[in-house]
């Protein structure tokens, strides 16, 4: 065969183009990798050289609302490289619904591992010893972390929705500081707290005292528990609290609550409670009705449902206030009268300033 010079130079000749071509290729690949890589991995800016960067993302987000979200939020990066991040990821339709948290220094891949992995802030929230269910569900209200979807529920709408069977929520909730992700719904905060309380009181009516026949039921230790609760400022004053209106009920006296008679007036109460208030009829006037009322009157603490079912041993029917926190007992009326005298009613006492009960 013949070798044909000119053809192999024509080839050659090609040859080096092709092979320029894809060195060129080859290096375009290269930088765009590199720049992709340094994209991804170099700190991203935030607005205004804020330290941190709050995303609230709502549930159901896609990916491109996340990213516009976080654009929004502060973040100076282009929405759509973070879109077609998360969309490579896979995971962009389950991310959870929260708030999450970015600070300054955090590199676009450290910003979309902490999207996917679901890793939303969490957050305390406490619910008061004594709070009446109108402050609690105001408290979940006002939680920013929260999903509330309750808002417009009467308390009967949310009771059912609940599955409670009591007559009413008052008391059912546990005062505590509780830890929630943020984007929980407000019905798993409430069906946390409802949980929490009926164990607190299922385990006290476990335990309680043998020779204690006053409470038939755990919710009468909870309506017990809440009075107890409104009436004392010591710790150290429930068990003799207790042991006052166990005695009471034992001989069938008027338990002559005045937190009851507050509880009754709602919001009709101005903070001066009056002789008439004391005779209005009604189920919490625990001046006219003997017995329990008919529901709590607030979320008792654990510490004063373990004090309803384990009552101090005592002979005492009174008490009042002295007016500096602590607590006056007597087991005669003649006695009491006395102590109201001196604690309330003496006009000498009442000029001076009282501390808070």
């Amino acid at each position: 065969m013949k070798f044909d010079f000119q053809s192999f130079k024509a080839f050659c000749f090609r040859f080096k183009w092709w092979l320029a071509a894809a060195l060129v290729l080859i290096a375009g690949a290269a930088a765009v990798s590199v720049s992709s890589w340094w994209y991804f991995h170099r700190p991203v800016s935030f607005a205004g050289g804020a330290a941190v960067v709050d995303v609230v993302v709502p549930e159901g987000a896609s990916g491109r609302v996340i990213a516009r979200l976080a654009q929004e939020a502060g973040m100076e990066l282009d929405d759509g490289m973070l879109f077609a991040a998360l969309r490579v990821d896979g995971n962009a339709p389950a991310i959870h619904a929260g708030r999450y948290r970015f600070r300054q220094g955090m590199t676009l891949a450290e910003i979309v591992d902490r999207f996917t992995s679901g890793a939303v802030e969490s957050f305390n929230l406490r619910i008061p010893d004594g709070a009446t269910l109108r402050q609690v569900r105001r408290t979940v209200e006002a939680a920013a972390d929260l999903v509330v979807t309750t808002a417009q529920m009467s308390d009967d709408e949310l009771r059912q929705a609940l599955g409670v069977t009591e007559t009413s929520l008052e008391g059912l909730f546990a005062p505590e500081t509780y830890n929630f992700r943020s984007g929980t719904s407000d019905m798993d905060v409430y069906r946390t707290l409802y949980r929490t309380q009926m164990t607190f009181v299922n385990d006290a009516w476990q335990t309680r005292d043998p020779e204690m026949t006053e409470l038939k039921s755990p919710y009468e230790v909870l309506i017990l528990a809440s009075i107890i609760e409104k009436e004392t400022s010591r710790p150290q004053d429930r068990l003799l609290v207790s042991s006052v209106f166990h005695n009471r009920l034992r001989r069938g006296m008027m338990l002559q609550t005045d937190p009851t008679i507050i509880y009754g007036l709602g919001e009709a109460f101005d903070g001066n409670l009056t002789r008439n208030d004391l005779r209005r009829p009604g189920p919490y006037n625990t001046y006219l009705n003997k017995g329990l009322p008919p529901t709590p009157i607030a979320m008792p603490s654990k510490a004063s449902i373990a004090a309803a079912v384990h009552p101090a041993r005592t002979k005492y029917l009174y008490f009042v206030a002295r007016g500096d926190g602590t607590t006056e007992f007597s087991t005669h009326l003649t006695a009491h009268n006395r102590a109201v005298y001196k604690y309330q009613k003496n006009p000498r006492r009442r000029a001076q300033p009282a501390a808070q009960k």
